[in-house]
């Protein structure tokens, strides 16, 4: 076994959420995460050194034409080679929020066939028509192919936060169904906005923010070591970063976010 395994942090001009996300990952011993400026990646810095990469939250490029958009033709045309390489390894890939936007339009999810040319899905304008930042509940519909949720059970719910104005998760509508049942039989689908008892939110506003399809609101490609979600874990990492942490008799250490990292951490050490 390796001393530490390495996670890459990509960041471009708009990302704000890499330093939350370095944090969380600096909790765990035996990793080592760094924030890599893409620029540097092909210069002093080689995609393939590293065990795991996660594209985090932001603004990439102030969402210019649409969110996510210049973020993943710069990763298809300086990183094509690397990054298929890194996929093909089955080396994870984390998308989170803008990440997840990023891995949409790059080809990389839902990745039916593996990475596509050309988006298969989209992550739309919200139905409010506005930026949503509040607090949701997400059910955990995986079986167990999703190595980012192997330490949740299956139906179990956790309390995470949104921060976007373009996270309506849709399919072409001709292919909805059938990409839809394709999700589910290849255990694809992670989570699904919920109400607090757990309860699919069946589109209703605001248990589902942004009005996705199914209530999607994080897939897996085939192997399970691709998730893209639009939630935030790392700023759930913490339990004083709940909103609800001053009625806690017991102050807890950790919030639900936590759950994803250590999966991730787990998997890695355990494959290292």
């Amino acid at each position: 076994m390796v001393d530490k395994v390495r996670v890459c942090i990509l960041r471009v001009g708009g990302t704000n959420c890499d330093i939350e996300t370095k944090a969380a990952l600096d909790d765990f011993v035996g990793v080592d995460p760094e924030i890599v400026h893409i620029n540097h990646i092909g210069r002093d810095r080689d995609l393939m050194d590293y065990d795991a990469l996660v594209i985090p939250g932001g603004f990439s490029y102030g969402d210019h034409i649409r969110a996510g958009v210049v973020f993943a033709k710069r990763i298809i045309t300086t990183l094509s080679e690397e990054l298929r390489m890194f996929v093909e390894e089955e080396r994870p890939v984390l998308g989170i929020c803008n990440g997840f936007q990023v891995l949409i339009e790059a080809g990389f999810l839902p990745g039916f066939e593996g990475p596509s040319e050309f988006p298969t899905a989209a992550l739309a304008i919200n139905e409010s028509v506005k930026y949503e930042c509040r607090w949701v509940h997400l059910r955990n519909e995986n079986e167990g192919k999703c190595i980012f949720t192997r330490e949740l059970g299956k139906g179990e719910n956790v309390f995470l936060p949104v921060a976007h104005k373009e996270g309506r998760f849709i399919f072409p509508r001709k292919l909805q169904d059938e990409f839809l049942e394709r999700l589910l039989i290849n255990d694809q689908l992670v989570f699904q906005y919920s109400n607090e008892q757990g309860d699919p939110a069946e589109g209703r506003y605001p248990e589902n923010p942004n009005g996705s399809f199914h209530d999607i609101a994080g897939i897996c490609d085939p192997t399970g070591t691709i998730l893209g979600l639009m939630p935030h874990p790392e700023r759930a990492y913490y339990g004083w970063q709940r909103p609800d942490w001053t009625g806690h008799k017991n102050m807890l250490n950790h919030a639900d976010g936590r759950v994803i990292f250590e999966s991730l951490v787990e998997y890695l050490l355990k494959n290292s």
